[in-house]
């Protein structure tokens, strides 16, 4: 990482997140201590235990008062109000809350009764609205953070806030023209950031030297030339203008008099050709240039002058023809994006990369053909995705010792896997020809926690030193010729998430050996369509499965793998087969819980135990043999959108009791023995009449014609047992106990997986990993660098 950047990063660090410290009865007056309890029983504190809670406080060694709190991440989760405990703690000098959940609060005006405050930070804690006026009473703070919320209005109250050296407002709803004038005139502003706001309005730059390093004004909604006024700022370190949204072309030479310009993100802007072309007037000193989604059509000769450079992204661009030799030769250059451009290939031998500094390469969804060139020698994360590189995987990729993430997927890759998998944490060879086995060289304590090798021609058997990977989260080995019974042993893998099997040769019973509940203990994703599974499922067989708590991003999206590090983050992502239809998705989302057992062999009923996956939105059980009725408990599987049951042996009519599932948009129940009239109601009369062919006792819409009677009741012996079967099923739930509610199943695992990435600038150890929780930091957000772009 360039020192500068690393400097940036350490210093929001050392003012936002300064180490723990266990509080000390000795130190911490009675009153003030029951103050900090009192505060926490305010609000829903699941999140934090009281070691938790208090190891974030500090008190005056003299005066026993209360000078420093920070909250755990995701510790509250409640309304923050104009009363609470918290403003009774006049003495504080230190306050975090950020990453909890404040529940759409709005700020509160007693904020000012905390006057002796120096460091405050609110990010990510859900508060709304303007900011008090009041806040302009706070006029010891020098660091201020209330970004990641969604804050409204201008900043009057700024104006008496003249000793904040750091202040951050970015992701908010912040509207209106900034107050350069004040803000470049307060004599402490090292660090703003503005980022992603509703701004707009003309920048002016006073007379006045301004001590600002690091300025970050992208996604805003500026108008006029703004970069000119920039231009005069010539103590900056750090600028960051991506997405700035001006209607005129950027020309890079006009950034020629910031001498002291280490990091610059100009992306997703549209840049003037003649600033690409010559390197004579930018900035010797970059060490960090992302020029990510501007347009550019030929590679940007202007880099040959940037001997610092450690980091590049001229990701999504037009760029063609073949990465000239010269830009490995850097002596410091450590990550580069070359995502979704033109490229034909690297010039040079196929030891181009050999003796790069590079660690962290990306050159996916390109159109590189030949032989893969051998890796460089320190690598770490290589991708090159959706590319046309034939030949076998090099060899050399098992001599990288730092080498942890491999995806050459998307390619036409032949010959075997290479025998060194363990070492890496993420394998992804999916959709290329490679032949012969899974290797079973993974020794005990391997790292793998993702392999996929779908869709190649791979033979054998599961390797059973599988179970040495105990950090095994994602298996994926769809559409090869595997032939092997189903991994019951799998189970025992404490981390296993996502299983596919799909269009294999699989054979054999699916019920557990004792005909038990199948206990996998943290699978989320099971696939098995398309196979030769045989026999029946015990009515327990879903009763112990289960999914532990999941992630939710930013954005709301609940993402089934992701691993981060401070070098990269990794998501999994799968396409489905959903209501029907072949789906891209973007990512692998728990809220697409599916079950897929369709074309194999199994007979008996439908398990009852069915009705307990709460979260399932479609099931397939299409192209077996059950038999038996549609099983009354699907009924409780209140998120069912789509339901496949054709081309069975069911018998019985469709339940009413289906129609209370209002979610549910897709049914297929043809070719089966089912009888009587169709459920009338939206989920079932809005279907095509394809979904109930071949049922010839079933009648009414959408099949042509109306029933000439009444639906014919059920047999009274049938409804005996029919009462019977579910008498007998409330049993076993109950004998299992209510703890073990769902499991999360998926879908058809089809010819597309894609991946989703993006690399962080890292410390300056390139060769070791580092904590990311020391590097991602609020103030400093877009020191992220890429993000590629997935096929479509």
């Amino acid at each position: 990482m360039p020192p500068s950047c690393l400097r940036l990063h350490f210093l929001s660090l050392l003012l936002f997140t300064s180490s723990f410290l266990m509080i000390n009865a000795l130190t911490c007056r009675p009153d003030q201590i029951q103050a900090l309890m009192k505060f926490k029983n305010e609000f829903e504190s699941a999140g934090c235990n009281r070691s938790d809670y208090l190891n974030g406080v500090q008190c005056d060694d003299a005066t026993g008062a209360v000078t420093k709190l920070q909250l755990p991440t995701g510790c509250f989760t409640g309304i923050l109000k104009p009363n609470s405990s918290l403003f009774e703690l006049h003495h504080l000098r230190y306050l975090n809350l950020s990453h909890n959940n404040f529940a759409s609060s709005s700020l509160p005006s007693e904020f000012s009764n905390l006057n002796r405050l120096e460091v405050l930070s609110l990010a990510s804690s859900s508060f709304t609205g303007q900011i008090p006026s009041s806040f302009s009473k706070l006029i010891s703070l020098t660091h201020l953070n209330l970004s990641h919320n969604e804050l409204t209005g201008s900043f009057p109250f700024l104006r008496t806030l003249t000793n904040l050296s750091v202040l951050d407002l970015s992701d908010n709803q912040f509207l209106g023209a900034i107050p350069f004038d004040l803000l470049l005139t307060m004599p402490f502003l090292s660090h703003l950031n503005l980022r992603k706001n509703h701004l707009n309005g003309h920048i002016e730059v006073p007379n006045s030297s301004s001590r600002l390093v690091y300025l970050s004004l992208g996604e805003n909604q500026f108008e006029g030339h703004i970069l000119k006024p920039i231009s005069n700022l010539i103590n900056l370190e750090y600028l960051e203008l991506s997405s700035l949204n001006i209607s005129y072309p950027v020309d890079l030479r006009i950034f020629s008099s910031l001498k002291a310009l280490l990091i610059l993100d100009i992306s997703k802007n549209r840049l003037l050709p003649a600033g690409l072309s010559s390197g004579s007037d930018i900035p010797p000193s970059l060490e960090s240039l992302v020029l990510s989604g501007c347009d550019i059509l030929e590679f940007p000769n202007m880099l040959k002058t940037l001997q610092n450079l450690h980091h590049l992204d001229i990701s999504n661009n037009r760029i063609k023809g073949k990465v000239p030799e010269w830009l490995w030769k850097f002596p410091r250059l450590s990550i580069v994006s070359l995502v979704n451009n033109s490229f034909t290939g690297l010039e040079g031998s196929s030891e181009v990369l050999l003796n790069s500094s590079v660690q962290l390469v990306d050159i996916a969804y390109n159109s590189m053909t030949g032989e893969f060139p051998v890796p460089p020698t320190n690598i770490i994360y290589l991708s090159a995705w959706n590319n046309s590189f034939t030949g076998n995987i090099p060899l050399q990729v098992c001599n990288r010792s730092s080498l942890r993430v491999l995806d050459l997927s998307y390619n036409n890759f032949t010959g075997p896997i290479p025998q060194c998998l363990s070492n890496l944490k993420i394998v992804n060879l999916r959709k290329n020809s490679l032949d012969g086995s899974i290797p079973d060289e993974f020794h005990s304590g391997a790292l793998t926690q993702t392999l996929d090798v779908g869709f190649n021609r791979l033979t054998g058997k599961l390797p059973r030193s599988l179970l040495n990977c105990s950090f095994l989260r994602f298996l994926s080995v769809d559409n090869n010729i595997i032939e092997d019974t189903f991994p019951f042993w799998l189970k025992a893998l404490p981390n296993l998430k996502v299983f596919t099997l799909r269009s294999n040769r699989f054979f054999g019973q699916l019920s557990p050996p004792d005909q038990g509940p199948l206990a996998f203990p943290e699978l989320h994703i099971l696939e098995l369509s398309d196979n030769r599974f045989t026999g029946s499922l015990p009515t327990n067989y879903f009763v112990n499965w289960k999914a532990s708590s999941v992630k939710i991003n930013e954005d709301g999206s609940i993402y089934m793998g992701d691993y981060k590090n401070a070098y990269y983050s990794y998501v999994d992502t799968l396409d489905l087969q959903y209501k029907g239809l072949f789906m891209e998705q973007g990512n692998v989302l728990t809220s697409y819980s599916t079950i897929d057992f369709s074309g194999n062999k199994l007979e008996g009923h439908i398990p009852e135990s069915i009705g307990l996956l709460k979260a399932l939105i479609a099931l397939n059980l299409s192209n077996n043999a059950f038999i038996g009725h549609i099983p009354l408990s699907l009924a409780s599987v209140s998120e069912l959108e789509s339901l496949d049951l054709s081309r069975n042996q069911l018998s019985g009519s469709i339940p009413r009791e289906l129609g209370s599932l209002s979610f549910l948009a897709y049914v297929s129940v043809a070719h089966n023995q089912l009888t009587g009239e169709i459920p009338q109601g939206p989920q079932f009369s809005g279907q095509a009449e394809t979904s109930f062919e071949g049922n010839e006792g079933l009648c009414g819409l959408p099949l042509q014609g109306n029933c000439l009677s009444p639906p014919t009741q059920q047999p009274m012996e049938e409804d005996k047992e029919e009462e019977e079967g579910v008498l007998n099923w409330k049993a076993v739930v109950i004998g299992y106990g209510p703890g073990f509610l769902f499991g999360l199943l998926i879908a058809h695992v089809i010819a597309s997986y894609k991946t989703k990435w993006f690399v962080k600038i890292v410390g300056p150890d390139n060769h070791k990993e580092v904590d990311p929780v020391s590097l991602f930091m609020s103030l400093d957000s877009r020191c992220d660098s890429f993000n590629n772009k997935r096929v479509m």
